[in-house]
């Protein structure tokens, strides 16, 4: 089981990233987000920054597609995302080695290639 703090802790042990101050986590490479906490917005009401749920970068529809369909115990979407290369992923129902997974390749879909390139990218 993760939590946000191993989101924290694995994304910050990638090259060149930025936390950016957030109610949650939100993290940049290249001025690009790769990992942010879901901000949940119901009808109605205000806005809530989950941290027990990561919206992660995949790259295009086919992989979203592919995560939702494939693994809804773990991922989902929302309207507000639709058309965009973005999932959910809830925390609590993925381990460490996974997320590790999720968000080094969500890292290096956003960096440079010259950054994913060096020595040191995870």
């Amino acid at each position: 089981m993760a939590d946000a703090d191993d989101v924290r802790r694995l994304a910050l042990a990638l090259p060149h990233v930025v936390e950016i101050d957030s109610d949650g986590f939100d993290f940049r490479v290249a001025d690009k987000g790769f990992v942010w906490s879901y901000p949940e917005r119901r009808p109605g009401k205000p806005r809530v920054i989950r941290t027990d749920i990561a919206v992660l970068y995949v790259g295009d529809e086919a992989e979203k597609q592919a995560l939702v369909l494939g693994e809804p115990d773990l991922f989902f979407t929302t309207p507000g995302y639709d058309g965009l290369p973005l999932v959910m992923l809830r925390l609590p129902r993925v381990d460490v080695a996974r997320l590790t997974e999720l968000v080094t390749d969500a890292w290096r879909m956003r960096a440079p290639d010259a950054l994913v390139d060096e020595p040191s990218a995870g």
